[in-house]
């Protein structure tokens, strides 16, 4: 009996509250972070309420979300990914407040977003030594993900923008960009040695920029490329698409590393 127990609470022990990193957490994630632009826009844009006023309702709504995250005693698919749209969509407004409304310009909000992430990225492996998911196993190692995680989708709005925007490239073309870097590292993680801590942490952050310009691409006017769909009616289907994806295709949570 004492043995079936230990072996029990290793198991528990083994598994942690983010997901297995397989093909349907990089598709939800994708919607996600597309969700998060035409959310995130709904309400700034066609709500009217401005960047700073929907930064901070979404602040709120991230606060409680990662607050019910970092508090759970085990993985909750639903509650992981109801965090990552709340990262995202307050990462879409709080990234349009400080590119526009600041004034800082898509590349000074990219440059100031990325070292922010960096450095979070730094002050996290020198405090615990790791950054790889599988090591998330305490409070700490949790804050720091989503911390990460926070900067990483804000960072992505910038650059999604500064891409389609200033660089001239357009929706499409910011797209075929991300896509094209993404591939790029699902080959370097099948046939090269390179860190898969390091292979994961740059297609996370690349699905943010992708899924920025795929999000415009659907709501913006068609006079600059976009097919001018309703905010709503997109966010409402994509959300649709998520939890179909959730609900057909259940995700485990990753097991710790030893």
């Amino acid at each position: 009996m004492n043995q079936l127990r230990k072996t029990n609470m290793t198991n528990q022990e083994a598994l942690s509250k983010v997901p297995e990193v397989t093909l349907i957490f990089w598709i939800v994630k994708i919607l996600a972070t597309t969700l998060g632009e035409t959310g995130g826009d709904a309400v700034s844009m066609s709500m009217d309420l401005g960047y700073l006023v929907s930064t901070g309702i979404f602040a709120v709504i991230f606060a409680i979300a990662v607050t019910a995250q970092v508090s759970a005693k085990k993985f909750h698919v639903f509650l992981y990914w109801l965090t990552i749209i709340a990262t995202t969509t307050v990462g879409t407004t709080l990234a349009d407040c400080a590119t526009r409304s600041l004034g800082i310009g898509y590349a000074g909000g990219t440059a100031i977003l990325f070292t922010l992430l960096i450095a979070s990225l730094l002050i996290w492996y020198r405090t615990l030594g790791t950054i790889a998911v599988s090591s998330i196993s305490s409070r700490q190692s949790e804050i720091f993900y989503w911390v990460t995680i926070m900067f990483s989708q804000t960072l992505g709005t910038a650059l999604g923008d500064w891409t389609a925007d200033t660089a001239g490239l357009g929706y499409v073309g910011g797209a075929m960009v991300f896509s094209a870097m993404l591939v790029a590292i699902a080959a370097a993680y099948y046939w090269t040695t390179i860190s898969r801590t390091a292979l994961f942490w740059a297609a996370f952050i690349l699905t943010r920029p992708l899924g920025a310009v795929v999000g415009d691409f659907l709501d913006k006017p068609l006079s600059k490329g976009g097919l001018e769909l309703s905010r709503y009616s997109a966010s409402i289907a994509l959300l649709v698409v998520i939890v179909a994806c959730i609900l057909l295709i259940p995700q485990k949570a990753a097991k710790q590393a030893h």
